[in-house]
Parts: C-alpha cells; structure tokens; sequence
C-alpha cells in the first residue's frame, strides 16, 4: 500500500484526518494527523448512502430555475365591463348626461366605455364602481393554467381558435 502523504510504499497504512481531509498514512506519517473516525447517524450506526442522497437532492433543488410568474395573481377588468356600466345606470334611472356630470367626466368618455372601445384607467373604474356600487375588478390566476369548470388544464391553442362550425 502506497502512504497518500510520504508515498512510501508501506505494508500497512491507517485512516488519519489531516486538516479536515481523510489520508491513508504510514506508520511514521500518523503522527501528522487525527484518529479517523466513520461518521455516525443517531443510532449510533455508520452513515449510509442515503445522507449523500439527501444532500444531492436539497442541491438539485437549490440549482433548479424558478419561474417567477408561477402562482401570481392579477387585478383585471371583467370582460363585459361596458354591458355592468350601463346596466347599473339604468338602474340607478340616470341618462348619460346626468351621470357624467355626476362623477366628472366627459359623456363621450362614457359612451366609449360603455360600448366597450375604451378600456377605463384604474382611477375612473374606482369612480364608476363607488358611484354605481359594482365590481369592475376581478383577481386573475396567471401562470399558464385556464380555469374550465372544475378542474383546471394547461393552455392549448384550443383557448384561443374559434372553430367555425359549417
């Protein structure tokens, strides 16, 4: 057996710890180092493959890419915002002069808005939702997933082709 310190070529060499690195030593080389001892789990037994596994696990885990946009959420507008608006006008008995005057906007504003041709800026939809008491705002799932009924399943171009039926 070849000392990994001297490297005489010895009969016999011995486990020693030196500066923290475990080296197969020489009679004469030992006194360099520390008694080597296995490292123990807490039964008492030596330590198997699985610690290294788990340690090569938690690092493939460290090293894996996050995708940022996973499990955020967005505040958007709903997709018939115009139709609520006017619905809720109505309701309220107002025409569209009486209501522009009463939050402060211009009725051709309004009238865009209404037949959906303008999407409104958050500080007017808070306007027209406290006047009119609605919701306008929605919370959106973002991250690729579409929400269908009650399961959910991955975007395809499906979601977003409309088949023309002959």
């Amino acid at each position: 057996m070849i000392c990994e310190m001297c490297g005489k070529d010895v009969p016999s060499t011995r486990a020693m710890m030196v500066e923290g690195t475990k080296l197969n030593l020489c009679p004469s080389c030992m006194k360099f180092g520390d008694e080597y001892k296995a490292p123990r789990d807490d039964t008492g037994a030596p330590t198997s493959n699985a610690v290294i596994q788990q340690r090569l696990e938690r690092r493939e885990r460290r090293m894996q890419t996050k995708d940022i946009y996973a499990g955020t959420a967005s505040v958007e507008i709903v997709d018939n915002y115009g139709e609520i608006i006017r619905k809720a006008r109505m309701k309220k008995g107002m025409d569209m002069d009486e209501f522009a005057k009463s939050i402060s906007e211009k009725k051709g504003t309004l009238v865009k808005i209404e037949s959906q041709n303008l999407i409104p800026d958050d500080k007017l939809v808070a306007k027209l939702e406290k006047a009119l008491n609605i919701k306008l705002k929605e919370t959106v799932q973002s991250g690729g997933q579409v929400s269908g009924g009650a399961k959910s399943q991955t975007m395809t171009l499906g979601n977003f082709i409309k088949v023309e039926k002959e």
